[in-house]
């Protein structure tokens, strides 16, 4: 599912990224803080991601750790590259991302980003 994601954020695919949040998402990250607007979240990597940066999955580094009744937890790191700054440094950092489980769909319903 995380590569699923990861595929849809590079590629703009912003209808499939809307299907796999939860409209419930909180997003923590430890520069922004706190986000809990699905739609604001959405529209924040339509303008500043789509075409500008791609996200690289660390594949040897992701753990998930499945939490009965409920869904799953993926540990892992990433890296971003940003095409305005091809030569730039690209500094691995970790991500948790906590997947729901409803039925057949896996929703994303917290993801905590550390840089």
């Amino acid at each position: 599912m995380d590569q699923r994601y990861f595929d849809a954020y590079n590629n703009c695919d912003m209808e499939t990224q809307a299907a796999m949040y939860a409209d419930d998402l909180e997003f923590y990250h430890d520069r922004g803080g706190l986000s809990t607007s699905k739609a604001e979240i959405l529209r924040g990597i339509e303008e500043n991601i789509c075409g500008k940066v791609r996200r690289i999955l660390l594949p040897q580094t992701v753990e998930v750790h499945p939490i009965p009744g409920f869904g799953a937890i993926a540990i892992g790191y990433h890296r971003f590259e940003n095409a305005a700054e091809p030569d730039a440094p690209s500094v691995p950092s970790r991500f948790i991302t906590v997947w729901r489980q409803e039925g057949e769909r896996w929703l994303i319903s917290r993801v905590i980003s550390l840089h």
